[in-house]
Formats: C-alpha cells, structure tokens, sequence
C-alpha cells in the first residue's frame, strides 16, 4: 500500500473517526467511525485508489 492521504487528510480522519464512534457507541455510526480512524491511522483509502486520487503531496 502506498500513502495516498495528506497529513491533514489524516488528521481529519482520525478527528472525525473518534467523533462518530464516541457519538455511535455501538450503533451505526460506529462503522464509518472505525473506517475513517483506520483509513486516518494508515494512511491508505481504497478508495481514493479505485478513483485514482491522492491528496499526498508528490515526494
């Protein structure tokens, strides 16, 4: 897997993981919760691969 995420990108995720599964509990806001808190940590969106976009900047 190659990092197609920003840092702010991941920041976001993560952010906004944290939120939807503090406000889901175990209910169905939960889900996209763990998906945007996993996607945030890694780094990698599957995606943005399908769509062939990346918000890293090119290294």
């Amino acid at each position: 897997m190659i990092i197609n995420e920003s840092r702010d990108d991941r920041i976001m995720r993560v952010l906004l993981g944290v939120v939807l599964i503090g406000l889901g509990g175990v209910g169905l806001l939960s889900i996209p919760g763990v998906i945007a808190l996993v996607t945030g940590i890694v780094g990698f969106c599957p995606l943005y691969k399908v769509l062939g976009i990346s918000t890293c900047p090119a290294s």
